[in-house]
């Protein structure tokens, strides 16, 4: 009798790229209709904070009754001397690869595995799937226009002058997009060490030995891009890895039946009237920046629901409750009354996101929260912070046309003045503001093309059954 088929899923830690590409794993079973399982392994998050986040996930997940599994790696000694994260990860995972191996073995002859699918950070375990012969796919769970950037890396070193895009003068051709201005660049490629560019070419050097590439996009959403990239035009001569836009892959927060203070507050505002403030799990501002946001929100006149986070705590990189009496302005609150809710604590974004009430979203620009805006029609100004969330807020403006640009001080941390907040927040949510209009109609559309491309006969719903017949003919030899 011949062994039930499997897909091995490994993704990264962390609930922004652990959930979506579990959610990715998840359309792929449903699309599939029992032709195989799906076998997740799990690797031990590197802090205390990301482990509990997964064995929470997992937990919740393993009791869904779907057929899923999942395996625990065993633990690796943490790689010292790391002059950063992106070379801790990169030599992580590369102390994983003979575990990774292990358990793929260890699923015959139960399982037998056709597809192995990984997390674009952990493409050092190509390796394996080559030597098992096993198909490789990654899961890209930024924009195409971050996948075209990596692909493209290559040929950019060429126009850098340093270790990064600092003092290149000229903008730069990612294909598929305007012309990038080098201010626009991920923080990983402009403010880092060489090291970091040379990780991040590697990883779009190794995307090419991909069977294929599964983008948490639409072809809606980032047409000229994806055409760029299939077209060959990010690396000229060679074949592209086969693309496969199934997005938008959204996880959203179970609800428990209570409703968050946050959103009764919401219940109390008129339709489209706040403009929501939230900076992603790792976003936070000091002392000063608060004041200008303050001033900002203050001045500009409109509803506002600010989620504001205090500094990391001790040890980690994730932000703390706030405590407002010691961050907030004097008098703030109460000149605000009625109008502002200033949070201080972790809230439930995309349930906020899909209040009647929010007219707007000034936002860090991490993929999944701009896939969650854009799913509920919400148009954004951007606040870009770390990784690739520069290029995100790029594209949103002059590649989309969803959000209405943000004007920042980059040698000082991206730093805002209040006056620039309060022109952009102005911008995006008065009716009189041109460019405001232009974001919301276009967000609105994007929201009607997210939920058409899911759907029967739509583009990610015919990219993901064209990806199961794909791993099931490669799995019984005929590709």
């Amino acid at each position: 009798m011949a062994s039930r088929p499997t897909v091995v899923l490994i993704p990264r830690w962390g609930s922004g790229h652990f959930m979506s590409a579990l959610e990715a794993g998840k359309k792929l079973l449903a699309t599939g209709d029992g032709a195989f399982s799906l076998t997740v392994l799990v690797m031990h998050a590197p802090t205390q904070e990301k482990a509990s986040e997964v064995e929470g996930h997992v937990r919740r997940e393993a009791a869904s009754g779907l057929d899923i599994r999942f395996l625990q790696l065993p633990a690796v000694e943490h790689p010292t001397d790391c002059v950063d994260q992106v070379e801790f990860v990169f030599r992580y995972i590369q102390l994983h690869a003979p575990n990774v191996k292990a358990a793929i073995d260890g699923l015959a002859p139960s399982s037998r595995v056709v597809a192995v699918v990984v997390d674009f950070f952990f493409t050092a375990l190509f390796d394996v799937a080559h030597e098992l012969a096993v198909p490789a796919y990654v899961y890209f769970t930024s924009p195409a226009a971050f996948l075209a950037l990596m692909l493209r890396l290559p040929a950019l070193r060429e126009d850098m002058t340093g270790p990064g895009f600092e003092n290149t003068e000229r903008a730069l051709d990612v294909p598929g997009l305007p012309p990038v201005p080098p201010s626009c660049m991920p923080v990983c490629l402009v403010k880092s060490r060489i090291q970091n560019y040379d990780t991040f070419e590697y990883h779009g050097r190794r995307f090419m030995e991909a069977r294929g590439v599964i983008v948490n996009t639409t072809v809606e959403l980032e047409a000229s891009v994806l055409a760029a990239i299939a077209d060959g035009r990010c690396v000229p001569g060679r074949p592209a890895p086969a693309l496969h836009a199934i997005g938008p892959v959204i996880w959203f927060e179970p609800k428990d039946g209570h409703r968050h203070e946050c959103v009764r507050w919401l219940d109390a505002q008129p339709p489209a009237s706040v403009v929501l403030l939230c900076f992603g799990s790792m976003g936070t501002h000091d002392a000063a920046q608060v004041r200008e946001i303050a001033a900002g929100l203050e001045q500009s006149g409109h509803r506002f629901l600010w989620v504001l986070r205090g500094p990391p705590v001790a040890g980690t990189r994730f932000p703390s409750n706030a405590n407002l009496d010691e961050l907030l302005p004097e008098g703030f609150l109460e000149a605000t009354a009625g109008r502002g809710l200033v949070w201080p604590a972790w809230a439930p974004q995309s349930e906020i996101l899909s209040h009647a009430a929010v007219g707007g979203f000034v936002t860090h620009c991490g993929w999944n929260s701009v896939l969650e805006s854009l799913w509920f029609g919400v148009p954004m100004v951007p606040w870009p912070l770390y990784g690739e969330q520069h290029l995100n807020a790029f594209e949103l403006v002059a590649g989309v046309g969803v959000a209405v640009a943000l004007e920042m001080d980059r040698k000082k941390g991206f730093f805002v003045q209040a006056a620039e907040l309060e022109r952009a927040v102005r911008s995006l949510m008065d009716g009189a503001s041109e460019e405001g209009r232009k974001a919301r109609a276009k967000a609105s559309e994007t929201s009607a093309e997210f939920r058409r491309a899911g759907g029967e006969g739509g583009s990610s719903c015919a990219a993901l059954k064209r990806l199961v017949v794909e791993i099931l003919d490669l799995s019984d030899g005929r590709k």
